[in-house]
């Protein structure tokens, strides 16, 4: 599950190192081309709203199954794309069909028992930011080789693999909801509006993985301006930098089955901080853009672990919708992220990126602290 987890979830990252390449391809701007990163996100946050809560009515291996065809098509689509505007399209598809992964974590968490779940999550999370990582350097270094039309082809092969080894070795599952998709749909109203701890996890995932997204995709543009002037397969490889948050993972894990979750996100949270700062001074070295990346990547691992700790564990016959929920905020949050940190890269460049960067993190504590003395949110276990 793991490896499968980070295989597909490459399909949504691919495409960041590759924003300059696609760029000059179409002989369009950058900035433009950074479209198909949030378009991208956008397609995943639609698919984990209306397709992810299906699990909780669907027999999963087949639901996971059918993504993948699709995943498959969609990035064949975007390898044969004759124009911007269709890749722009393909992008979304790929982003709504690569799904598969957000079905994955809940059926290992149901599969796990109670006090081993924030460990098995934190295993599966530990093989997404591998494959996350991996994309980016991967398709850093190999768009620059052979083009990066290339990068989707090899991606729809790699799904066909998957498809082929997901549907020997996956288990299947039995649904827990017997309603209709309208009712399903209309729980998550229900579930968004009773569940405190719910709503606060959905919201620090969304501004946490807000600055996250913001920092890769502007990351690129500061990369290839001067006085660096890196190439795509340059740029790819400072996802490397980030494999502290695979590693920590596990780890992260561990520490949130017993009563570490709420320690975890403060740790988080100030981690997060601390990489805006760095990345604020880097100026033309790239010391501290390497701290900041370590930085960034744990400290956002650290947060998302510890919430998906926290809601997989309320209700257990919900656990599709309840991830719906939450992942659907965190990649509008992504896509969100990305859209604002092109957008003050146009009026400020790297500079005014990190001091808005830092201002999202800044506004997730506040708001976590807030809420979190008032209703004791963040508690990790009974008090939910």
């Amino acid at each position: 599950m793991s490896a499968c987890c980070g295989l597909v979830v490459a399909n949504i990252y691919y495409c960041q190192p590759l924003i300059p390449l696609i760029a000059k391809d179409f002989h369009i701007t950058e900035s433009r081309a950074g479209r198909i990163a949030w378009l991208t996100q956008i397609g995943y946050a639609c698919g984990l709203l209306l397709l992810v809560p299906l699990g909780d009515i669907m027999e999963r291996r087949k639901q996971i199954l059918i993504c993948m065809v699709a995943a498959m098509l969609s990035l064949s689509l975007a390898a044969m794309s004759p124009t911007f505007f269709v890749l722009q399209i393909a992008s979304f598809l790929v982003g709504l069909s690569s799904i598969a992964v957000q079905l994955i974590i809940p059926l290992g968490a149901h599969l796990a028992s109670d006090e081993k779940r924030g460990s098995v999550i934190g295993a599966i999370m530990g093989g997404v930011i591998v494959g996350i990582l991996a994309s980016r350097s991967v398709s850093g270094t190999l768009g620059a080789i052979f083009g990066w039309q290339e990068i989707y082809f090899m991606a729809a092969g790699i799904c066909a693999v998957l498809f082929i080894l997901m549907r020997l070795r996956f288990p299947q599952s039995h649904p827990a909801f017997n309603g209709t998709y309208s009712q399903l749909m209309a729980s998550l109203l229900y579930y968004i509006r009773t569940q405190p701890a719910l709503r606060m996890a959905a919201f620090r995932n969304f501004m946490s993985f807000a600055a996250l997204s913001g920092f890769w995709v502007t990351m690129v543009l500061f990369l290839s301006a001067p006085p660096f002037n890196y190439k795509s397969s340059v740029i790819g490889l400072f996802g490397l930098a980030g494999a502290a948050s695979a590693l920590a993972s596990p780890l992260v894990g561990k520490r949130s089955d017993g009563k570490g979750t709420q320690l975890n996100i403060w740790i988080g949270l100030l981690m997060e901080l601390l990489s805006f700062v760095a990345f604020y001074f880097t100026g033309g070295s790239l010391y501290l853009l390497i701290l900041g990346i370590i930085l960034v990547d744990v400290g956002h691992q650290t947060i998302q672990i510890s919430n998906q700790t926290i809601i997989y564990s309320i209700m257990p016959e919900a656990r599709n919708r309840f991830n719906t929920v939450f992942m659907t905020s965190t990649f509008i949050g992504g896509a969100c992220g990305s859209a604002i940190g092109i957008g003050l890269w146009n009026i400020g460049q790297w500079p005014l990126f990190c001091i808005g960067g830092a201002l999202m993190v800044l506004i997730n504590i506040i708001v976590t602290g807030t809420l979190s003395a008032r209703s004791g949110y963040m508690a990790g276990s009974q008090t939910l």
